[in-house]
């Protein structure tokens, strides 16, 4: 990998762009097998779901990476010392990086093209859900690889059962770092169970809280753009936090929502404003298990709060910490908010759905990362290396 140039990187991930679109029909094909083994109810299905046209922004989205500068040998930081020491803070690879995800074949291109842009191989671990679509893709990067004659060993695929999965969680002295990307629960079994370093994507339990100052227009629409776009995604509206001022505005906020038939689960006072204001079928009285629930379906959670403070207080419970958003007008209201939601990506007046490598010009990303060491958001390319110090002297020694 260290001998791969950046330009050779940019060519390979350009053909495999092209030969991902001149395969479409077949990785199609290949997905209905995946499809056809899961409830179409199932949250995961649109995830797993590949299309001519998925498969299309997924091939963009490589072309993106490929036209990015390769990180590695950035000089982040130099300087000479009085003893004639010349020091450089060099940009490196991590790596081999290792990568367990669930039904989402999308991330397989997505890591790879990540980790060969960045001076990385990787490991990659799928779930069973998707177990056809991720072969399928592997072989067309293999045979891209082949092509440009590169090492396909670079990328490895393990086998879809548990037992590669406990494997590669205690594959010491052969992986760099581990990175889970899928829900809390499998988030959880890695962080408890790897010996490796982990980064962790966490799920996105994400709140939106409309102000007292909040404009009813642009929380109508960013409201249901953040709810409704793909309810799949990790960056969806889970539960909208309402200051009690702005109560009587609720029905206008979320009248959009009906048409999309999202099910809310309001508390007592936004059950009451809402009450034949909202279709009947679609609201019901929330419970305390309705708020810091990931729904990853067409379904909302309202909380009426008496403060501002109590509005924190709430996302700060519940929060994991992923994307979180105000509506407001108030300044003085904003910057707290911005200052005091502690989370990877925060929002003013507009819709979480933004939370995305792609959309922030990473080219494309290997996970949103919750936690704070190393990397935090969406990972790009610089967030798939480290550093390290090269030091040229000529005879210096230290002194005793």
């Amino acid at each position: 990998m260290t001998r791969l140039n950046s330009e050779k990187t940019a060519a390979l991930l350009q053909t495999l762009s092209q030969e991902l679109r001149m395969a479409a029909d077949d990785i199609v094909i290949a997905n209905k097998k995946d499809l056809e083994r899961m409830a179409v109810d199932n949250p995961k299905y649109d995830r797993l779901k590949l299309t001519r046209e998925r498969i299309d922004a997924i091939a963009s989205d490589t072309e993106n990476v490929a036209l990015l500068p390769g990180p590695v040998g950035e000089v982040l930081e130099s300087r000479i010392l009085a003893n004639g020491l010349e020091l450089e803070k060099k940009r490196v690879a991590l790596g081999v990086v290792g990568v367990i995800y669930e039904a989402r074949p999308n991330v397989t291109i997505d890591v790879f093209a990540l980790c060969l842009r960045s001076g990385n191989a990787c490991v990659l671990k799928g779930g069973s859900d998707a177990e056809y679509s991720n072969v399928i893709l592997v072989d067309i990067i293999k045979k891209v690889l082949d092509k440009h004659g590169v090492d396909t060993d670079i990328i490895q695929l393990l086998p879809a059962d548990r037992k590669a999965t406990d494997e590669l969680m205690n594959a010491v002295g052969y992986v760099d770092v581990l990175i889970p990307r899928g829900s809390q629960g499998l988030i959880n079994s890695v962080r408890n169970n790897a010996k490796l370093p982990v980064i962790e994507t966490g799920a996105g339990i994400v709140h939106t809280y409309f102000d007292e100052s909040g404009d009813v227009e642009i929380g109508q629409q960013v409201i249901l753009n953040a709810k409704t776009r793909r309810v799949s995604v990790c960056n969806a509206l889970d539960c909208l936090v309402l200051h009690k001022n702005s109560l009587k505005e609720l029905s206008n906020l979320v009248m959009p929502m009906g048409d999309s038939r999202v099910e809310i689960f309001a508390d007592e006072k936004a059950y009451a404003q809402l009450q034949g204001k909202y279709p009947d079928e679609l609201l019901r009285k929330a419970t305390k298990e309705d708020f810091g629930t990931e729904f990853l379906s067409l379904k909302l959670s309202i909380k009426t709060v008496e403060s501002f403070d109590e509005a924190l207080d709430h996302i700060y419970q519940y929060s994991s910490k992923h994307s979180e958003a105000i509506i407001a007008e108030n300044a003085d209201v904003i910057e707290r908010y911005l200052n005091e939601v502690d989370a990877a990506a925060v929002y003013v007046n507009t819709s979480t759905a933004f939370t995305d490598g792609a959309q922030f010009g990473l080219g494309a990303e290997i996970g949103i990362s919750t936690q704070k060491l190393h990397a935090r958001g969406p990972m790009g390319l610089r967030e798939l290396t480290s550093y390290k110090w090269v030091i040229k002297g000529s005879g210096q020694v230290r002194p005793a």
